[in-house]
This record gives C-alpha cells, structure tokens and sequence, in this order.
C-alpha cells in the first residue's frame, strides 16, 4: 500500500509539474492568442489522442442520430475547440473577470433575484457545463451578489490547490461537494445567500430523468434545498457570442416550487433548449447518459 502511495505520489508530481508549465509558457502570450491557441490545441491533439473526440461523437450519434458524419464531425470540432477556450478563461481568472465586467446581466430571473436580496430570501442559481458559467458567477459576484459556489475535489492534490486558488479568484465563498462543505452551504442560504450549482454533472445515485428524451442520473438535491430552505431556483447561462471572447449572461424565469423531480426536470427542459441553440457550447465530452438504462 506505501509503495503504491508513493507512486501515486510522483505520478501527481509529474501531472502538476507538467500542468504548471504548460500555463506557465501560455501566460507569456496576451489573452486572444493565448485562447485562441487553446482552442487549436485541444481540437488538433488533446481530444482525438484523449479519446474525447470519439465521446463527442457517441454522444452526438445518441441524441441526434441523424445528424450526419460532415455535420457530426464539423460540430465535434468546434465542441474541442469551445472546451479550450474554456479551460484557457478558467485558468486565466483575471482575464475572466474582465470579460465579466463588461457583461451584462439580462433575463427575468434578474428583477426575481434582487427582490429575493432585498427580502433575504435565499436564492440558488442553477446552470450546466454551456457556455462559460463562471463568467456569469463573476458578474453576479460584482453586481452585488453573494454568490457561493460548489466545486469538486479534484483526485490530484497538487493540482487541486491550483485549481481551487484559481476559481477562488474568480469569486467566493465556495463549498466543496458532499459533507466537507454541506454545513457551510447551508449556512450561507439561511444567511439569505446565493448558491451557483450546475445541473448536469452525472449522480450515480441520482433519479434517471430524461435530457434529451434519454433518461440521466440527476441529482434533485438543489430542488430539494430549494423547498427546504424558500429559496427562489433560477436557471441561468453565459452564452459565448461569434467573436469567441464576449458573452451574454441571462438569468431565466425563476422554477416554480412544486416538487424536487418536477423542478429539476423543468431545469433539465431548460438547458436542452440551450444546447439545442448553441450545440457546440455544451460539455458533450462527459458521459452524461451512463448507468440510466
């Protein structure tokens, strides 16, 4: 068991090292050329010798099996290529905050979350992997929101650190998910505090709820808050626009409170109409689908 700690040890070392200096040599490049190259990169080498281009396509041929190969291809490209920007934006958390100031915050769901401020009313808004969702996190961040976030231990300790410096930057408070930072999420709800979740992370203990008429594992935990706690339960986007580097940020009108596997079907019906207009803004490289048949 030591042994195999200890190479579980260097093998992280390694990763990190490697990790680190990758970004290292990219943050020598101003931010354009630093995403666009992002962007090459991931499409070009990461995806197909990762194994996530062939993901994309699975995926794609499960819920539009019609599509086409040209189409399909062309789309698992600029799916690669959006997950690089991405990933260049959440590493570049300065860079991010910028391109947060100058986003506007639009929707219905904004008037219903500043009259839940005025109230105290707890608020949990809720997004999936479209888009960007910490530019919009920010932006709430900086018009006055207290927003805390749920993120996920990474299995890489040394790159968790980096990780975790780098979205804290991006804002807090955040809680991890799970019991580590159950208690604290809590608090900050009965505190009257906003709560930013995604929606479609696959639960393995999660109720099969369909997203794209396929049923997935689905966590109804953020619905169940919401009826726990009168939270108002408003789904939101950060939509990439045409030139690659602005978006636009809206908040939709809030879920109404019925009951959690009626609120987060509604949230599911809410990002499948996201995905349906911007296909290539959506994380199609998780297995979003497995263990629900």
């Amino acid at each position: 068991m030591s042994e195999m700690k200890t190479a579980d040890a260097i093998r992280y070392r390694l990763e990190y090292g490697l990790i680190r200096t990758v970004f290292a040599l990219l943050s020598l490049l101003p931010f354009r050329m630093r995403s666009a190259f992002m962007a090459w990169v991931i499409a070009r080498f990461i995806a197909p010798a990762f194994g996530f281009k062939n993901r994309i396509r699975l995926n794609l041929d499960r819920i539009w099996p019609d599509l086409g190969t040209a189409k399909r291809d062309a789309l698992t490209t600029e799916i690669s290529r959006h997950t690089g920007r991405t990933l260049c934006e959440l590493f570049s958390p300065r860079d991010l905050l910028s391109i947060a100031r100058q986003t506007e915050l639009t929707g219905p769901g904004l008037i219903a979350l500043e009259e839940a401020r005025a109230t105290n009313r707890p608020a949990i808004v809720i997004s999936g992997h479209f888009g960007n969702y910490d530019v919009v996190r920010a932006r709430l961040i900086a018009h006055g929101f207290n927003v805390g976030a749920l993120y996920r231990k990474m299995n890489n300790p040394f790159f968790h650190r980096f990780y975790l410096k780098n979205i804290s930057t991006i804002g807090t408070p955040l809680f991890e998910r799970g019991r580590p930072g159950l208690s604290e999420m809590v608090r900050h709800l009965k505190n009257g505090g906003t709560l930013a979740a995604l929606i479609d992370v696959r639960a393995n203990s999660g109720v099969p709820l369909p997203f794209f008429d396929h049923d997935a594992l689905t966590a109804t935990s953020m619905a169940e808050l919401a009826l726990r706690y009168d939270a108002i339960l408003i789904p939101f986007y950060g939509t990439r626009q045409a030139s690659g580097r602005a978006f636009t940020a809206e908040l939709e009108t809030p879920i109404p409170h019925t009951d959690p596997e009626t609120m987060t079907r509604a949230l599911n019906q809410s990002l499948e109409a996201r995905v349906l207009k911007n296909p290539e803004q959506w994380f199609w490289i998780h297995n979003r689908w497995k263990g629900a048949g």
